[in-house]
């Protein structure tokens, strides 16, 4: 399987002006993909082809308005034709319907301007990393010489492609796509879970052994609500194009990557956590770009489910766990335990609820235990799948076997 490993690097001054250069040029490629699509689309042509796109940028380079694309590496530039393919290709799909999830826009202009620059260079690039000292390295990228990187672990194969990213903030990281083997782990303490989601509780987890547990919300946004505000009314105030208005905008981004980064790291060894626990693991499936439009989206997006949800799925599929995911309409909160009954649907600040069986149930375990069930009936049905066959074959009666006396009416 194909997996990211992610490292800061340290260029020059020098080398960010060349990787200023390379973001610049993989911009204006994928601006030009976009623009020979659109006018192909207004005048109703034949859209271009990837090999078009290339050949057009073949010639492009040898013009005086272009020459400057040849000054970066050309495996970058058809990285980008290939990624505006893509774009184009997701779009097609999701018109069609053969994507899954939303739809997909018709890609748009790249800015200078945009928050995160990057640019992919793949093996043909020659590009190399090799290690100088102890969590230290040095990437080489064509046309830009030897990066310093923070090589906090040693990557696990060749990788077979790098990802150079400026953040909003300014820091530079480079993203290797290393194909891996599953990781063997060791046996799950528990053969079923059930995991549901919330806002007052990040994730309630319901095991087969009738235990519970709540893991609370971090609310990693609204730790630093204080500090962002103040920092953008002290941007909102800058005058544009100044140098402190770009002091103040670093300010906020840094805010904002703090955040960002401190809730992947919880999710992350959340998600490990619940892999390495449980063989099978149930979730609810739930409609977040929905939520998302309430008044509740602030606190939607800062948990994260979406995230979360992910990070397990790509480590089940990793140690060879199973994640089950619940149809949307399945009432897993609304859904009595103990006795199957649906109530009616219960408002957020009613967190526990009575059944007309007697039943107490608390919500959040209610629908963990719920959630269990369906990934536990789903494990019964794999160990009970139906493979080859297994009726036994016939055999002949035993000889001394009595029969049946057939006779006749008179």
């Amino acid at each position: 399987m194909l997996k990211r490993y992610r490292y800061r690097v340290y260029p020059t001054p020098d080398q960010e002006q060349c990787l200023a250069r390379v973001f610049g040029c993989v911009r204006v490629v994928f601006n030009d993909a976009v623009a020979a699509r659109n006018r192909a689309r207004e005048t109703g042509d034949v859209y271009s082809g990837r090999a078009e796109l290339s050949a057009a940028l073949t010639a492009a380079k040898r013009t005086p308005e272009r020459a400057w694309l040849t000054e970066v590496s050309s495996v970058a530039l058809q990285q980008s034709l290939a990624d505006a393919e893509a774009a184009y290709r997701n779009f097609f799909d999701s018109l069609k319907g053969r994507r899954k999830g939303r739809k997909v826009q018709a890609p748009r202009f790249k800015s200078r301007r945009n928050a995160t620059q990057s640019a992919r260079f793949t093996r043909n690039a020659g590009f190399g990393l090799r290690k100088v000292g102890r969590d230290q390295g040095m990437l080489r990228l064509p046309k830009v010489g030897e990066v310093k990187t923070a090589l906090s672990r040693d990557l696990p194969a060749a990788p077979s492609s790098v990802t150079i990213i400026r953040e909003a903030d300014g820091r530079y990281y480079a993203s290797f796509v290393v194909d891996v083997a599953a990781m063997p782990r060791r046996t799950p303490k528990h053969a079923t879970a059930g995991i549901d989601l919330g806002l007052e509780h990040l994730a309630v987890i319901a095991y087969n052994d009738g235990t519970s547990e709540k893991v609370q919300n971090p609310r990693h946004l609204k730790k630093k609500l204080a500090k962002l505000a103040t920092a953008q009314r002290e941007l909102a105030r800058r005058q544009k194009g100044s140098t402190n208005r770009e002091k103040s905008r670093r300010k906020v981004a840094v805010l904002h990557r703090k955040v960002r980064e401190t809730r992947l790291d919880h999710h992350h060894k959340l998600a490990r956590r619940i892999v390495d626990e449980n063989q099978v693991i149930g979730t609810e499936t739930l409609g977040i770009t929905g939520l998302a439009r309430t008044r509740l989206a602030k606190s939607v997006y800062d948990a994260g489910w979406g995230m979360l949800i992910r990070l397990i799925e790509e480590k089940a599929a990793e140690a060879g766990r199973t994640l089950v995911k619940a149809e949307r309409s399945f009432p897993s909160t609304r859904l009595c335990s103990a006795c199957g009954t649906i109530g009616e649907a219960q408002p957020l600040h009613v967190r526990a609820w009575t059944c007309r069986c007697g039943a107490l149930n608390d919500r959040d375990i209610n629908a963990a235990v719920n959630l269990l069930r369906v990934a536990a009936g789903h494990a019964e049905t794999q160990l009970n799948a139906c493979g080859g066959k297994v009726s036994p074959t016939p055999a002949p009666a035993h000889p001394d076997e009595t029969g049946t006396t057939l006779s006749t009416a008179a």
